[in-house]
């Protein structure tokens, strides 16, 4: 049993310090104080964001016991980890929103019965000045520089604010406020984990366990997941909008998703590749994952639509019924198909608009467009397409 509960704990994981401490810890028997830090500083969550939302999830599956730490204190500092420039601190107020939009969020992943949902600005508000000089005092410059993002902003000149020192030092005091056993982050954040450790054992504690997490690609299945890059699926997205979005990705990426993303055992996943391998469409697998997300992120009844909906538009070019329609003016009696495509928010500008064109992604009323110089007339009404999911009715007025 205890073995199957450390395997669950490492499924997908990227590192796990010190294996043979954690496995001590669980002989215990007792329920483990699991941390996991959350700047609010982007409240929308994405995909990737919850792959440390579902470890935490599978430790309470466990029986332990979640802390989900808002960094609201931390997060006037604004976290330095792969950054090469100061981040600009939050106000109060822009944090304290952003923790409430937080929470709504998390606990469609987390158990709120089995969360503990702490502010850091608890003990850091307490700790004053003196308690400051105290902890910062605990390490040397020339350790903090030890840091790679630190190492490289130093070597290459780019300022360092002091107050950025600061953050990792906050960040593993909380674990010593919170007697943490075990701590989550991302494969970015190894440095500040094992500051944890270190503060801990100068405190008199056992030091904490360190679980890091990978982080997850986007749909491009190269880059991490981010918004700036327009390779994400948010959580709040229309059910329609993940499912399509998930079943877009590669059959290769889809097993990473799964790994990182579904709740389903590891048995159950491992039977799936058995599947495949034996001949069943890695398509079948997706639709079961891709309904499993939406379900988790709006309900059953949403993702069982989802699935009919993308059938239908996908396999038998039924439109959407929720499709945009608008009106855009004429220029000399027309408009060219990248100014519509554009005005009508289906691509983010014009040359956009001409590589989809040249790569066959749009369509009129349901006709290929070859050419960028076509031009629809005033009076017209066409439904354009650009690739499978963005549609919109447009009348030339």
């Amino acid at each position: 049993m205890q073995e199957d509960a450390l395997q669950e704990i490492k499924r997908g994981a990227d590192e796990l310090l010190v294996e043979a401490e954690l496995v001590e810890k669980l002989k215990t028997g007792r329920p483990l104080r699991i941390k996991a830090g959350f700047d609010p500083t982007a409240p929308d969550l994405h995909l990737g964001h919850t792959v440390l939302l579902n470890k935490l999830r599978q430790f309470q599956t466990l029986g332990h016991q979640v802390i989900f730490l808002v960094g609201d204190f931390t997060g006037m500092i604004g976290d330095p980890a792969g950054k090469n420039t100061t981040r600009p601190p939050l106000t109060p107020e822009a944090v304290a929103e952003n923790a409430r939009t937080y929470q709504e969020q998390v606990f469609k992943i987390l158990d709120p019965a089995l969360t503990e949902v702490r502010f850091n600005s608890e003990w850091m508000e307490k700790l004053g000045s003196a308690g400051m000089i105290r902890l910062a005092a605990t390490h040397t410059v020339a350790r903090m520089l030890e840091r790679d993002d630190f190492h490289k902003r130093y070597s290459s000149q780019q300022p360092i604010a002091i107050h950025e020192f600061l953050y990792p030092l906050i960040q593993g005091y909380d674990s010593v406020e919170l007697k943490a056993d075990v701590e989550l982050g991302g494969t970015d954040q190894k440095f500040n984990l094992l500051m944890g450790r270190e503060l801990q054992k100068h405190h008199g504690q056992p030091p904490q366990c360190i679980l890091t997490m990978p982080l997850l690609e986007g749909l491009d299945g190269v880059n991490k997941m981010s918004k700036s890059l327009g390779n994400y699926i948010g959580i709040t997205e229309p059910p329609q909008e993940i499912f399509g979005k998930l079943m877009s990705v590669s059959d290769d990426l889809m097993w990473r998703y799964i790994q990182l993303l579904s709740f389903e055992p590891l048995a159950t996943i491992e039977g799936w590749k058995r599947q495949v391998a034996e001949g069943v469409n890695p398509r079948d697998i997706k639709v079961r994952f891709a309904q499993e997300i939406v379900a988790r992120f709006h309900d059953a009844a949403a993702a069982t639509r989802a699935l009919a909906e993308f059938e239908a538009r996908f396999q038998r070019g039924v439109l959407p019924d929720d499709m945009l329609e608008i009106s855009l003016p004429g220029v000399e009696g027309g408009l060219l198909v990248p100014q519509l495509l554009k005005q009508a928010g289906l691509v983010p500008s014009t040359s956009d608009a001409i590589r989809q064109i040249a790569g066959g992604g749009v369509r009129l009323d349901g006709e290929r467009v070859a050419d960028k110089g076509v031009s629809v007339p005033v009076g017209a009404t066409v439904v354009a397409q650009v690739g499978k999911r963005k549609f919109a009715r447009v009348t030339i007025v």
